[in-house]
């Protein structure tokens, strides 16, 4: 999984069950990016921003997979009634999930190979990937450069307000490093989580 526009590159490689329903997919996103499901999100089989091409004069319908209670347009589907298998075969393979609609962090999921699970494997793991998901509620990726730049120098104007917001926000006053990403700690919290 790639979050889309991220530079430098923000990835996630996943063992994850294709049995699991959407709604414990979410779950999974959510720890291994380290954010706190504060937001709206939602699955689709294609890039919810892409233009719509007309088939035969008509725009076809984006089908969008959300939790039950907020599926309200005839296209929503409730992801609870969707395993991640049937959404990436819907998808030929690759398929998109968006958090936080505001800030609209916009992930890419894709198939990478398939194997049978051991009974022993977890439902979930992180393999690998690369540096820290972005901080909740920083104005997407304009926002969120824009806290980084004031981290880095300790004589920008916002450093003092935007270390302390970091400091609320990730309950920790350790120096926000975007680069690291503990793997361990997300395995962690999905083996806590299931």
């Amino acid at each position: 999984m790639e979050l889309i526009d991220s530079e430098p590159k923000i990835w996630r490689q996943l063992e994850v069950r294709g049995s699991m329903a959407l709604d414990q997919v979410h779950l999974v996103l959510q720890a291994a990016f380290g954010w706190e499901d504060a937001h709206l999100h939602k699955f689709t089989t294609d890039d919810p921003f892409a233009p719509l091409r007309p088939v035969n004069g008509e725009v076809p319908e984006v089908l969008q997979w959300l939790p039950g209670q907020e599926c309200e347009e005839p296209q929503d589907r409730p992801e609870e009634d969707c395993s991640l298998d049937q959404l990436l075969a819907l998808g030929a393979g690759a398929a998109f999930y968006e958090y936080d609609f505001g800030d609209s962090w916009l992930h890419r999921l894709e198939l990478v190979s398939r194997r049978p699970a051991e009974p022993s494997t977890p439902l979930a793991r992180l393999i690998d990937g690369a540096r820290r998901g972005p901080l909740e509620d920083s104005g997407g990726f304009p926002g969120y450069e824009q806290i980084m730049d004031a981290l880095a120098d300790p004589s920008h104007p916002d450093h003092a307000e935007h270390s302390n917001w970091v400091v609320e926000i990730t309950g920790s006053d350790e120096p926000f490093d975007p680069a690291f990403l503990d793997i361990p700690a997300v395995n962690r919290a999905l083996a806590d989580k299931f």
